[in-house]
């Protein structure tokens, strides 16, 4: 297409112990087809400031926005996404926080016989993963060299991200699509079932690891577009 923007503009939003680079696959998938692509570089120091990042690169765009959150990124859309520019919201395997609720809350009580993410204790007021155990939890769909290079290029993820509570849910008030990762050995698939199912998503299930934008960049891809169109 000779206008990349006549498609539409979309903005990816990372999730913790990453960074934007993970979208590649994604954002190739969509740019090929004509859409307009930013991706969030988020510092994940805490909640208030991933949003105030991601507005900005909101604000750049040259018109209506469909704002894509993967994992911790979920809980930043959730917020940023009341940015008048936003149309649709599109969650892959992603926390969907209600009013007052954090990442914290979320994960404070998870489903019986759910993984345990294998996460560090704190240093400093930052949490990483335990690299031996990153592939397995994080990455299992990846190649083992792909998960490696994931686990060792680990950005720390602040303890107060998580602790940052939603103010006002912008799923209540723009439609939301969500993408369920059936194998995400993260963010337990009931729970991310049960949250598609809160906000009221069209909700698609694809078999994949909590990196499934990483090894599954068509089908986010594909849900993106759909929501893009609506």
């Amino acid at each position: 297409m000779s206008d990349n923007a006549s498609r539409g503009n979309v903005v990816l939003v990372h999730g913790g112990f990453v960074d934007g680079a993970g979208w590649q696959g994604v954002y190739e998938a969509l740019t090929e087809d004509g859409y307009n692509v930013a991706v969030v570089q988020n510092p994940t120091l805490s909640l208030d400031d991933d949003v105030l990042v991601t507005r900005r690169v909101i604000d750049a765009q040259p018109g209506p926005v469909t704002l894509v959150g993967h994992s911790y990124g979920g809980a930043v859309i959730t917020e940023a996404g009341n940015h008048d520019k936003v149309t649709a919201l599109v969650y892959i395997a992603a926390f969907a926080p209600d009013k007052s609720e954090s990442v914290n809350t979320l994960i404070a009580d998870p489903p019986p016989g759910a993984p345990v993410p294998p996460i560090l204790p704190p240093v400093d007021g930052f949490l990483l993963l335990d690299r031996e155990k990153f592939p397995e939890s994080f990455a299992g769909d990846l190649s083992l060299a792909q998960a490696r290079f994931l686990a060792d290029s680990q950005v720390p993820w602040g303890v107060e991200a998580l602790a940052g509570a939603v103010a006002t849910p912008a799923w209540r008030t723009k439609p939301s699509w969500y993408l369920v990762a059936s194998e995400d050995r993260m963010i337990p698939p009931p729970a991310q079932r049960a949250m598609a199912e809160r906000i009221g998503a069209v909700t698609v299930e694809v078999a994949g690891s909590h990196a499934i934008y990483v090894s599954q960049p068509t089908a986010v891809a594909d849900l993106i577009k759909q929501a893009a169109g609506s």
